[in-house]
């Protein structure tokens, strides 16, 4: 507890005792291992020499005989001849020929197997480079010169050794690369994770909306589709939702689902029969989900539309109790911007188009499904949804982009940050070692986890720690568990505000396996007013049911229970615990 809440304690005391106040209550759009960067060529006409190029992406243990399929990705940043250019493992040399080359381009001397493995443009070596499974140092050379080297260990079947981002250290291993021979950060991946950079769109117009104040938006944004309608899914379980579908799939609008083929605690009967009437229909509904043995992620996890030229992004699943409005507190942002639908398009894309996608009509054969209770709680609506302007609002994916992208946010707070999740995965996480820094240098710090059943024990317990550490570093650092009060069942929003102008809204909860091992999508949005709507969103619920308008009787509920020392006790039913939402 910080020194500000010690004050506010002290006074709600001495105002009790007085009794004088009253206290109110791997598809189209990227490849496999590509960046969304312009298209990569390989031409045969020539062009200037240039000694400008790097190793992007090793491939050295193909589930194949003989290792069919190994493959190199390098990078030119400009129309590069590729005479002179030479890759060597320390024993044996290839030459990458004379053709002209640009962006990334895959080199193997197995082009028949690699082109099956990515988007790239495929070129062939002459001669023999094989990628030891045990461990191995490659190096790209110029007239000899060393121009880029990288090495691994023991490399996983069917993955990648993939160069990631500089800023992203936090799950990859150093190796020492590059012309000036600096340190970079190296990846395992699975073959077909994609690598997308964040995609910024300037100031645009969002539709702001939180649940389950606003279940409506959803719907009305699908009900006005022309042209398509993308949805990205961890579950899905909605009727209203899947009408919606069914009339936009009836007057021609191309519709496709993609879900996640193992959520916690299994497919409910409810998700199944929801999605078996919408694949028997004539409408051309496809729906696919995405998981089994080639599986890229660990899970599916992202709440998205694309709907023609606007992109809806969400932290709460497509059933009754997320976007249904029937449970969960939750963010969402509808953003028109041809630019973010057009990235999201294709991250969808390359998500649905892979080898680890299967039909839902293929994959629901001989399968059986879970029940679980139908979320029907009935809420007020204190926050309407509300469309404005937004400077700017930046694409992110999980585990291509986003971990490192809301560090930086985190660590450019000047003022403050507030921090609403579902549960935090760990002390150590990255997430929370920002927010530590950002108390040191002054920032006004909130964390407010949610007391579901199923994490209000741990989520006590991380909300203790944090406070120890923050009083005993003498930090502004507070966090506190939500009481719901009458107006939602539970947090389940993913949502970081900072410095009231910058705001992140998405699927990404803050545990590792969400940013490196899930897809995620969550989206920043620059602006004041869109930090104010947030941010009186936040206020509400951090203060137990207070409007957030900062009234003079507005004393957090919290508060008062910490001074009159109310115990509550909750009722832990003998369910499965979910990890994910």
């Amino acid at each position: 507890m910080s020194g500000r809440s010690l004050v506010l304690v002290i006074v709600l005391a001495l105002v009790l005792a007085s009794a004088s106040v009253p206290v109110a209550g791997g598809g189209p759009g990227s490849g496999p291992e590509s960046r969304s960067e312009p298209k990569s060529e390989v031409t045969s006409e020539s062009t200037a020499p240039s000694n400008d190029g790097r190793i992007e992406v090793l491939y050295p243990n193909p589930v194949a005989e003989d290792d069919a399929g190994e493959f190199v990705v390098l990078w030119f940043p400009q129309d590069t001849d590729m005479a002179g250019w030479t890759l060597t493992d320390g024993e044996t040399t290839v030459t990458l020929g004379n053709e002209t080359a640009s962006g990334h381009v895959a080199v193997t001397t197995d082009p028949k197997a690699t082109k099956n493995l990515t988007t790239h443009p495929v070129v062939a070596l002459d001669g023999s480079l094989s990628l030891a499974n045990g461990g191995d140092e490659v190096v790209l050379q110029y007239r000899n010169g060393t121009i880029d080297e990288t090495r691994y260990e023991n490399a996983p079947d069917a993955e990648l050794f993939r160069r990631v981002n500089g800023t992203d250290a936090t799950n990859g291993t150093s190796r020492t690369g590059g012309t000036g021979g600096t340190s970079e950060t190296w990846r395992w991946v699975p073959l077909g994770a994609t690598d997308f950079e964040p995609v910024r769109a300037g100031s645009t117009t969002a539709r702001t909306f939180v649940l389950p104040d606003a279940p409506s938006v959803p719907i009305e944004t699908i009900r006005g589709a022309d042209e398509r309608i993308l949805i990205g899914g961890y579950s899905f379980a909605s009727e209203r939702v899947a009408t919606e579908l069914e009339r936009a799939a009836t007057r021609g609008v191309t519709v496709r689902l993609l879900l996640d083929d193992a959520p916690a605690g299994g497919i409910s009967t409810a998700q199944a029969r929801v999605l078996d009437s919408l694949a028997s229909g004539e409408s051309g509904i496809e729906i696919e989900v995405l998981g089994g043995p080639y599986a890229r992620y660990d899970f599916h996890h992202p709440k998205y539309a694309v709907v023609d030229d606007r992109a809806l992004v969400t932290s709460e699943n497509w059933k009754p109790a997320g976007t249904g409005g029937h449970a969960s507190r939750g963010w969402g942002v509808v953003v028109e911007d041809p630019r973010t639908a057009k990235a999201l398009a294709a991250m969808f894309r390359a998500d649905a188009d892979w080898r680890d996608t299967i039909s839902w009509h293929e994959f629901r054969r001989g399968r059986t499904f879970t029940d679980e209770g139908p979320a029907n709680g009935s809420y007020p609506t204190a926050f309407e949804a509300r469309s404005m302007p937004v400077e700017s609002a930046t694409l992110l994916a999980a585990p291509d982009n986003a971990e490192p992208a809301i560090l930086r946010e985190l660590d450019r707070a000047d003022e403050s940050i507030s921090v609403v999740q579902a549960s935090i995965g760990s002390r150590t996480l990255p997430f929370v070692e920002a927010l530590f820094r950002a108390a040191e240098r002054g920032v006004d710090v909130r964390v407010l986890l949610s007391s579901a059943w199923y994490s209000a024990e741990d989520n006590e317990a991380m909300a203790a720690w944090l406070n120890e550490r923050a009083d005993s570093e003498d930090l502004s650092l507070d966090a506190r568990v939500a009481d719901p009060g009458d107006r939602f069942a539970k947090i389940h929003a993913k949502g970081v505000i900072v410095d009231r102008e910058t705001v992140v809204v998405g699927s990404i909860n803050w545990n590792n396996n969400s940013v490196r091992e899930n897809r995620e999508i969550a989206i920043v949005l620059e602006g004041e007013a869109v930090g104010a709507y947030y941010g009186r969103v936040f206020d509400a619920d951090w203060e137990g049911g207070s409007t957030g308008k900062g009234g003079a009787n507005d004393l957090p509920v919290g508060l008062v229970a910490a001074v009159c020392g109310i115990a509550v006790l909750a009722l832990l039913v003998a369910r499965r615990v979910r990890f994910v939402e």
